[in-house]
């Protein structure tokens, strides 16, 4: 029994990805929650951009924490969509790069430069696209990503490993809720 019970509390990130994708149910089926969704999916790839800049991964939660934040601001103000602001957040992180040389000189930084620029297209051309196709279109890019936090998972890199388990579950079961239009 206390296996079962060290099983359960190393597995707070799925539990913890569970019941935030408890939140989105029924949220994919609107315009406006598919935006949503395509600029979180902007943040998440966002994030391992910035803590692989950083070189922390302890930086991992508060980095998401901050840029939920920000979507959630911006989403109140209703001046100027998220995911052009967090897409210019991504392009000063990677012009600090250059000029400090990481770009050059760091091949996992490189990764999650690519990696932004894969999420980033498929979420902006997600909220341009016809809401239809928009919706598989980052139902594709969560379900993408899911794969990316998995990944990173196995090779223990960039982020905390607690972090890839949480977004990993949370963003395969979003691709599913938005292909099913839950």
């Amino acid at each position: 029994m206390r296996d079962i019970a060290r099983w359960l509390v190393r597995r707070w990130p799925t539990a913890l990805a569970l019941g935030m994708s408890a939140l989105t149910f029924g949220g994919s089926e609107s315009a406006e929650g598919i935006a949503t969704l395509a600029d979180a999916l902007v943040l998440l790839q966002l994030g391992y951009l910035v803590i692989a800049k950083l070189g922390r991964r302890q930086a991992s939660w508060p980095t998401i924490v901050v840029g939920f934040a920000v979507i959630i601001a911006l989403r109140i103000l209703d001046v100027v969509s998220p995911a052009a602001v967090l897409s210019g957040m991504a392009l000063i992180v990677l012009i600090w790069a250059a000029i400090d040389g990481q770009l050059r000189g760091s091949e996992q930084f490189r990764i999650q430069a690519l990696g932004m620029f894969v999420f980033a297209a498929i979420a902006l051309a997600g909220l341009v696209l016809d809401p239809d196709i928009g919706r598989y279109l980052v139902a594709a890019g969560w379900l993408l990503h899911g794969i990316w936090d998995f990944v990173h998972l196995k090779l223990d890199k960039v982020v905390a490993r607690s972090h890839a388990e949480w977004c990993g579950v949370l963003d395969v079961i979003i691709a599913v809720e938005l292909v099913l239009a839950l």
